[in-house]
């Protein structure tokens, strides 16, 4: 991996100094003239930027992409060699030292289950994981406000369930109630899932998970990779795509882990104790909690808050779930706002540290991609406007195919409807507007301090509203 970012950055810096040393550029021909709504004239070229341009915007990216990568290399190295347990208590380092010599049992897993309502599902759930090659320890459903069927279909499955008392946080504060309960009994090795309720588990999940525990003392959670349930037309096949990019970016980082989804991830003990005993000093929370409450999306902020510690986690490719997709586009929004607003607040909770980087510069890369996007769409119908006929720009008609290439190779295992919909250059266009309209509206409620809550979905085939 180092040799690959001092490859990226040696080719880079080349790049970006072949460009430089051409010396001045040539005077080009002179650019085509149109007029838009009869009084604005506008100029355009039809004839692509010069090889040097295009080598210096190459060579500032792959250094731009080198110095994050490498960054990002020398932080981890840091966490996994750390000695400083009042900052880093989980530090693989610190963890094998501190376990060396001793034996805690099998890898055991206790499973649970937060549920609101989730008749129209639980009953999947539960099948799904008591039919798991590697059964579970104990299943907990932790019933939050339930008025439906939901402790009851629970009970007929013959799993355990813990209704809450008072429970005012949502997700946050069950699981907070159920873990108070649950964590001491728990020994080093009886690890905690946590699972959402619309969440079907591959039948190979537990056993790879307690393999992958087993075989590395010093892993303090393991991840789901999740895909998309099948339906729900073209606005499920566009969250699927998504779904499959995103298992392939974690295959390539060799399952380094973005964020312990909320859908199924199995931790520690010890990792939960961590986080609990560290809220209000060097992670934001209450004190004695595990979940922030105040967070809009939990799992994202335990994220941080282990990596802050210096957990060692990982996705595997073994541990695979099926969750839910949105069925329309107005309970698509308020899942992503959700997603969107949650992961700024979570960066601005723990401000700039090394353990956040990554999430910062995703964000900066996510406000460049909203940008180039919109530059990129507003020219082509500023040129429509200006024009009395269609004029072919061979340069940006290749950055077309390109995006088009792109966006079927990473959806390639997804099978061939996630490859015809990425085919279509423009409907994933427009996906990808939404989702960066999106990250403005999250940017601009946060701006301007508006309340953020909570949505529900129905879904059509069953009536049942589901938290999003």
């Amino acid at each position: 991996m180092g040799l690959a970012i001092i490859g990226t950055a040696g080719l880079g810096a080349a790049a970006l100094w072949v460009a430089i040393a051409q010396g001045d550029p040539e005077a080009g021909q002179r650019p085509s003239e149109g007029v838009l709504f009869g009084i604005w004239r506008v100029f355009y070229d039809t004839e692509m930027p010069a090889p040097r341009v295009l080598l210096a915007a190459v060579g500032v990216a792959l250094l731009l992409a080198a110095g994050v990568a490498g960054l990002e290399r020398r932080l981890l190295d840091r966490a996994r060699r750390s000695e400083d347990s009042d900052r880093m208590p989980l530090a693989p380092k610190l963890v094998m030292a501190q376990t060396r010599g001793e034996y805690a049992g099998p890898v055991t897993i206790t499973v649970l289950i937060p549920a609101h309502n989730e008749e129209g599902c639980i009953s999947e759930t539960l099948a799904s994981l008591l039919s798991q090659s590697l059964p579970p320890a104990r299943v907990v459903v932790v019933a939050d406000n339930c008025t439906d069927a939901t402790v009851r279909l629970a009970e007929e499955a013959g799993v355990e369930v813990f209704e809450t008392v008072g429970n005012t946080h949502k997700k946050a504060g069950g699981l907070n109630q159920s873990l108070a309960r649950v964590l001491p009994g728990q020994g080093d090795n009886d690890c905690v899932m946590i699972m959402d309720a619309d969440t079907t588990l591959d039948p190979g999940f537990l056993e790879g998970a307690a393999r992958r525990l087993t075989d590395d003392r010093a892993l303090m959670a393991v991840g789901g990779l999740f895909y998309g349930e099948d339906g729900f037309g073209l606005i499920g096949q566009f969250q699927r795509n998504e779904y499959t990019r995103y298992q392939r970016d974690l295959r390539r980082r060799r399952g380094r882990v973005f964020v312990l989804t909320g859908t199924a991830s199995v931790f520690r003990p010890r990792a939960l104790r961590a986080v609990a005993e560290e809220r209000g000093k060097i992670l934001p929370g209450v004190p004695g909690d595990v979940y922030d409450t105040v967070a809009l999306t939990e799992d994202n902020e335990l994220t941080i808050a282990l990596k802050t510690l210096g957990a060692l986690m990982i996705s595997p490719s073994e541990c695979t779930v099926v969750t839910e997709v949105m069925p329309s586009w107005s309970g698509l929004w308020a899942q992503r706002l959700r997603w969107q607003r949650g992961a700024l607040e979570n960066l601005g909770a723990y401000g700039m540290r090394p353990q956040t980087f990554r999430y910062w510069m995703q964000q900066l890369g996510i406000g460049y991609g909203v940008i180039a996007l919109a530059s990129y769409l507003a020219l082509i119908i500023l040129m429509l406007l200006a024009t009395s006929a269609w004029v072919w720009f061979p340069f940006w008609v290749g950055i077309g195919l390109v995006f088009t290439l792109e966006r079927v190779v990473t959806v390639w295992r997804g099978g061939w409807k996630a490859r015809l919909l990425g085919l279509s250059l423009f409907p994933e266009l427009f996906y990808a507007m939404f989702l960066n309209v999106v990250f403005l509206k999250g940017i601009v409620d946060l701006s301007l301090a508006r309340q953020a809550t909570w949505k529900h979905i129905v879904q059509p085939d069953s009536g049942v509203r589901t938290e999003d």
